[in-house]
């Protein structure tokens, strides 16, 4: 069935040719993520070019369109033309007025011009008839009058504008009939230039589908890469999506690893804060003894008893009491058993555990990749055997037989046209000596009107009577004479031949040339059941036996004339749909359905193995709440000394100052820098080791006091990851399979449109078939109809002012003929 219907899209392709024969005369690559580039169809250039740019005979082209206009103003006769075509003639009997009202214009003129042939030989005869009997001015015999001179000046002036514009006349037709002759010099080249471009479409047409079959290999290719990466593809998306509820969970695990090595350091800190303290607290209050006995002892002194001394001492004695330790860390319990149970606890790397399930989680893609290996092969399997079957689809229309029969027609036909070419040539030769014969018909009428004003121009003597002219004065009056003869023998013949080419030209200008360029035309072709009475669109039901598509030769030729492709112009898809052809469902069914069969199992993760779950309830076993955290914080937040040491170092030094120069306060002062030594050297490192205690109590405080609560919640989540990973993943990887999946289909999908766009605007662009139409276009209505308008309205001009002429030339040969009489005046009678 198939060659039939191309064979029918074939002929066609030859009928489009064949109407513009039957019209001359009778007598003759991958680009961004997911997105493929198949790259361009190899382009095929044409070589005609069928736009004709008439040069300056548009002028008259345009002149004559513009008088046609105004000989037919109506719109084209779409409905009368129609109902004569489809034989309704009791309609066409009903319209014939329309059809006079159309025509009107053209009837008018015509039948003006058939008066002219008719009436000019009359007149012309009765005009011989009445000159031989010496009247209509054959007398030879001229009166006398005053404005005889202003006569013939009026005379002459307007056989000479009258003239001109039968010379413009003339000249406009001779010029049509030249430019006709040489247009068609070169319409051997135009139309073998069609055939050319014709050839080119069928020659590179195969090798355009077999570009786009060998672009399946670019979809093919980017599907196994997808298919060999469906681990870091498939896999990273179901990590993805799975991480949202697993990562806080396994961070949360790492976090309280990280938690049990920041208290085992805590308690480590207390410990030996606590130790450093209860040292360094020991030889404080040793050296503070010493110094207040030292102080003692040197208050004893004589000196002290001096009235003006004795009271400064006696206030320096009262504040002695003052320099002793205010906290008390021997009483504070150590942290040993709650560091050791740490210890314990630590001996289990929670973190490495953490780490592990982190491991096994982002090893997705590969567990993903290894669990599909099979079903992976057997899609790359079936992806080779599709390649095969479109390929084997391709070759089952016999698409080459069936070019390489349309270009042996194609030959036939060029040879054929190209043998009519010398009948052409001859014809036209023919055509173009008749019509020079009319030019110079005129062209003879023109010499003899202007060579008679030119000899009685010059030979014209106003001071000879009529009787006595000159020889060239009166030449010039019988050449004027002869032109107006000729003018009557030769006026109606020259008008026949106007009439004619003004009523096939004007018509064929009007109902056939301006509507194909308004597409009116296509509209009247394309009217449902003209051609065909029982078909509705007579393309489609002559190519594909459904009438019913809406294909018409207007869509047609607007598809070609912009190069689109044969398939979507003469729409093939409704003998060979490239949509069915290249199903998506047909070649991916099976590919989905293997697809389909993924069923990724994860239960081999664990997130968190037995032991790490054990090491954090063992964590909050540790006793670190046991520990009595507000005796701690109540002794840091005491302070080493009861008294400030450097206060009450500058308060001895300032009651030394008190003192006179002497024993007594040179010993208060070195006491007072002793007391700063001590500040210096122990209290300042006490004070460092209380805020490092302070620091670590207060960590291990907030630490312990929700312990069990933190531990439980990421207890919580592990579990509850491990389910969902286990478990519950089955609904995520289903999605992200389907994701997957319309991925690989998208590739076919993107190759499927791209062959639809291809087959629509790239392979085998039909720009030759309205190169054709448009070539017959040139030809006919170019060429030869606005030629042919010119002519005869060139021809017409000058034959319509062959009237005016002759009336003049009769007249002004009265003034330059030599007269047989002439009047004579008496001079008595002039004198009375």
């Amino acid at each position: 069935m198939f060659p039939i219907m191309m064979g029918r899209m074939g002929l066609v392709f030859a009928l489009l040719w064949g109407c513009t024969l039957c019209e001359m005369p009778s007598s003759v690559h991958q680009t961004a993520q997911g997105t493929l580039n198949f790259g361009d169809v190899p382009a095929v250039v044409y070589e005609t070019h069928a736009y004709y740019e008439p040069g300056p005979i548009g002028i008259l082209f345009h002149m004559v369109h513009a008088f046609l206009y105004v000989v037919q103003p109506n719109p084209f006769p779409r409905d009368l033309i129609t109902s004569v075509a489809q034989q309704r003639y009791g309609d066409v009997r009903q319209q014939y007025q329309k059809a006079i009202y159309y025509e009107l214009g053209f009837i008018i003129c015509a039948s003006l011009g058939i008066l002219f042939i008719l009436i000019v030989p009359v007149v012309g005869l009765f005009f011989c008839l009445c000159r031989c009997c010496d009247n209509c001015g054959g007398e030879m015999h001229q009166r006398q009058k005053k404005n005889a001179e202003c006569q013939r000046g009026c005379f002459v002036t307007f056989l000479f504008v009258t003239s001109v514009m039968i010379f413009a006349g003339v000249l406009c037709a001779y010029v049509a009939n030249q430019n006709l002759s040489s247009e068609l010099k070169g319409v051997r080249h135009l139309v073998n230039s069609n055939f050319r471009d014709l050839h080119m479409l069928l020659n590179h047409t195969p090798a355009q589908i077999e570009y786009m079959v060998s672009q399946y290999t670019i979809a093919r290719s980017k599907i196994v890469s997808d298919l060999d990466n469906i681990g870091p593809l498939l896999g990273n998306r179901i990590h993805e999506q799975l991480a949202k509820d697993v990562f806080p969970a396994l961070d949360g695990a790492l976090n309280m690893a990280g938690t049990m090595r920041e208290t085992k350091e805590s308690l480590e800190n207390v410990n030996s804060s606590l130790e450093v303290l209860r040292e360094a607290n020991k030889d404080l209050q040793q050296k503070l003894s010493n110094v207040q006995a030292n102080l003692r002892n040197t208050l004893n002194d004589p000196a002290c008893s001096a009235p003006n001394v004795s009271r400064t001492c006696s206030s320096i004695r009262n504040s002695l009491v003052q320099l002793s330790i205010n906290a008390n860390f021997n009483g504070l319990p150590d942290v040993n058993t709650q560091l050791s149970n740490v210890k314990k606890v630590l001996k289990t790397d929670l973190s490495n555990i953490v780490q592990k399930g982190y491991s096994m989680f982002n090893d997705t893609p590969n567990i993903v990749k290894n669990q599909t290996k099979s079903i992976i092969a057997g899609v790359k399997t079936m992806l080779d055997s599709i390649g095969a079957n479109i390929t084997a689809l391709t070759k089952q229309y016999h698409i080459q037989n069936l070019l390489d029969n349309l270009a042996l027609n194609l030959s036939y036909s060029q040879s054929y046209v190209q043998d009519y070419f010398a009948l052409i040539d001859q014809y036209d030769f023919y055509r173009w000596l008749g019509c020079l014969v009319m030019c110079c018909l005129v062209a003879l009428i023109l010499a003899f009107n202007f060579l008679g004003i030119l000899c009685g121009y010059c030979g014209y003597d106003k001071h000879a009577s009529p009787t006595t002219r000159g020889c060239i004065s009166n030449t010039g009056g019988n050449l004027l004479m002869a032109g107006a003869g000729f003018s009557f023998i030769f006026s109606w013949l020259l008008m026949s031949i106007v009439v004619i080419t003004f009523t096939i030209g004007g018509n064929f200008e009007k109902l056939v040339c301006e509507p194909f360029h308004n597409k009116a035309l296509f509209k009247v072709i394309d009217t449902p059941y003209l051609i065909n009475p029982v078909w509705k669109n007579f393309l489609p039901g002559f190519l594909y036996q459904d009438p019913e598509i809406n294909l018409t030769f207007e869509s047609l030729y607007s598809e070609c004339k912009q190069n689109n492709g044969v398939y979507g112009a003469l729409q093939l898809e409704h003998i060979f749909n490239v949509s069915k052809f290249l199903n998506t469902s047909i070649y991916t069914k099976n590919v989905l359905d293997m697809l389909g069969n993924i069923n990724v199992n994860m239960s081999a993760v664990i997130l968190l193995e037995d032991a790490g779950r054990q090491n954090l309830i063992n964590f909050t076993q540790t006793g670190i709440g046991s520990i009595n955290y507000p005796a701690y914080l109540a002794e840091i937040n005491k302070g080493i000394t009861k008294v400030d040491l450097l206060s009450f170092a500058n308060d001895l030094e300032a009651q030394a100052d008190q003192l006179a120069k002497g024993a007594l306060e040179n010993a208060l002062k070195g006491h007072a820098s002793n007391i700063r030594s001590i500040h210096s050297q122990q209290v300042i490192p006490m004070e460092q080791a209380m805020r490092t205690l302070s620091q670590n109590i207060q960590f291990l405080q907030r630490t312990a006091s929700d312990l069990p609560t933190k531990v439980n919640d990421v207890l919580s989540s592990i579990a509850a990851a491990q389910y969902l990973v286990s478990q519950n993943a089955t609904y995520v990887i289903i999605q992200e399979t389907e994701n997957y999946m319309d991925v690989i289909v998208s590739y076919f999908i993107q190759y499927l449109n791209w062959v639809k766009n291809s087959l629509s605007f790239e392979v085998a662009t039909c720009k030759p078939i309205a190169n054709v139409v448009d070539t017959a276009d040139i030809f006919i209505c170019n060429f030869v109809v606005d030629s042919l308008n010119t002519f005869w309205f060139g021809l017409g001009c000058s034959t319509v002012f062959l009237i005016p002429s002759i009336v003049i030339s009769v007249k002004l040969a009265k003034f330059y003929r030599r007269m047989d009489t002439e009047d004579v005046y008496d001079d008595s009678l002039e004198n009375w």
